[in-house]
């Protein structure tokens, strides 16, 4: 089942482990999921205020519907 996934985090989670430390995407556009890979900085751009989609190539689409009463995480 497909589903839309409103991400509001702005770049990747540092995690230290061993003295050694690994950046984790937290915007799901990395194509080396689970880690970041600096494709985030492409969201940074985007209107908080409307809904948007990435082909494979990263390109951005702005999402046509508004999806009224869509849930988001509050920061």
């Amino acid at each position: 089942m497909a589903r839309i996934v409103k991400r509001t985090r702005g770049g990747p989670y540092p995690v230290t482990i061993g003295g050694e430390t690994k950046y984790i995407c937290g915007c799901g556009l990395s194509n080396t999921q689970p880690f970041c890979n600096g494709t985030h900085k492409i969201a940074r751009q985007e209107d908080p205020d409307k809904l948007y989609w990435y082909d494979e190539q990263g390109t951005r689409f702005e999402h046509t519907d508004s999806f009224q009463g869509i849930r988001c995480p509050q920061e």
